[in-house]
């Protein structure tokens, strides 16, 4: 019999989001905008700690708008974290600049500030600052942002603070997100908290956020009739869908408990295992742990992240690996990249050797433990083959 199937992190009901989606249809809002737009804008900029927030339809749209207020145009350049999904760059290119890719870290595996630093350096002596840098805090571990932010602050560059996989999560005691003029959540259906669909920009910069709010509704000009001066985009959020995060918001503190609670479990049953490290978590920081991400040591381990993915597949258990760097994707072939150590680049070796668990909030014991069995055998079978071999 096939067992049930396990995923990587699936949506996690509150309970109590028929409340809003019913007051949505009782009040006929059900278009974009509307009492649930402005109440979860208020709310998520009250819980982050920052002045104001625009809902909007996705975290990709979020950077593009936060790119598009910082005046990125074509010509320009921004450097990115080089270890996160492609949305994190594709709005790079929306406008028409140049991305630089910068590798990682060890303690964080996000943005290494010594590549950050070398970068710069270069960029100044070529008379070519970058007009932004897009720093990301992956699988809900903060990036080093004290020496992010000093570096941007020393050079003058605008920071995008990407916390798409980071919301709940805390940077000495300050929520990810918030340390540049722009930070970026996202409600896909697989984050911490759901819209099923959507993102928000946050800024302490409240007449920025209203220009957000203006081009995300088609820049349309306050006029008796439809006048557009300036190139918008359909990208506000939809009054029902903030319903939703309204709800969700207000068990994201449990939903966070319940994922740092998943990884150690993971750490209880696994980490005694000769070969395996799971991701660190930076000193003075708290991390939302939205996915359980671990490394393998090859020396030590005769498998890879890739065949331990497909043989909990055939057990309907859904991993992934860890993301492939950006510099190293067709979409982006020869674009400059600055390694974290000379010729070190640390997002491969990440992408080598990581993978990522199931990790849902609603993940039960009985099913986290199926994974922890059947990875421990995977593990086990793998070694036997390469000793008898």
């Amino acid at each position: 019999m096939t067992q049930n199937r396990i995923y990587l992190s699936s949506p996690h009901l509150s309970g109590n989001e028929q409340k809003y989606i019913s007051e949505a249809f009782a009040t006929n809002w059900i278009a974009p905008l509307g009492p649930n737009v402005d109440g979860f804008e208020r709310e998520i900029a009250q819980y982050a700690g920052v002045k104001g927030a625009a809902a909007v339809s996705s975290g990709t749209a979020a950077i593009h708008l936060a790119l598009q207020l910082i005046g990125v145009t074509k010509g320009d350049t921004v450097f990115c974290q080089s270890f996160t999904f492609v949305a994190s760059a594709n709005p790079i290119i929306y406008q028409g600049a140049q991305p630089v890719f910068i590798d990682s870290e060890p303690e964080t595996w996000n943005m290494s500030p010594q590549a950050l630093e070398r970068a710069l350096l270069h960029a100044k002596k070529e008379g070519k600052l970058p007009k932004a840098v897009i720093s990301v805090n992956l699988y809900g571990q903060s990036a080093k942002m004290d020496e992010i932010v000093s570096l941007c602050d020393q050079y003058g560059v605008a920071l995008v603070d990407d916390a798409a996989e980071s919301l709940g999560s805390y940077y000495k005691g300050k929520m990810t997100g918030t340390f540049g003029r722009f930070g970026i959540y996202s409600f896909n259906g697989n984050k911490i908290i759901t819209t099923s669909g959507g993102g928000m920009l946050v800024s302490n910069d409240e007449a920025a956020l209203e220009k957000a709010r203006f081009l995300a509704t088609q820049a349309r000009d306050v006029a008796p009739y439809y006048q557009h001066s300036q190139l918008g985009y359909n990208y506000r959020m939809s009054n029902i869908l903030a319903g939703l995060g309204r709800s969700q918001l207000e068990v994201i503190e449990d939903r966070v408990d319940a994922r740092r609670a998943v990884y150690n479990r993971y750490v209880e049953e696994l980490g005694h295992i000769d070969g395996i490290s799971f991701m660190p978590e930076l000193a003075g920081t708290k991390s939302n742990r939205w996915l359980t991400a671990l490394t393998l040591d090859l020396a030590k381990i005769n498998t890879t992240p890739v065949e331990i993915a497909q043989e909990l597949a055939k057990e309907n258990i859904e991993a992934r690996p860890v993301w492939k760097p950006l510099h190293l994707q067709p979409l982006f072939d020869g674009t400059k990249f600055y390694f974290h150590d000379k010729d070190q680049a640390v997002c491969e070796q990440l992408f080598e050797t990581g993978l990522c668990l199931p990790s849902g909030s609603n993940m039960s014991l009985e099913d986290q433990n199926r994974v922890i069995e059947v990875l421990a055998e995977t593990l086990n079978k793998k070694n036997a083959i390469s000793e008898i071999a």
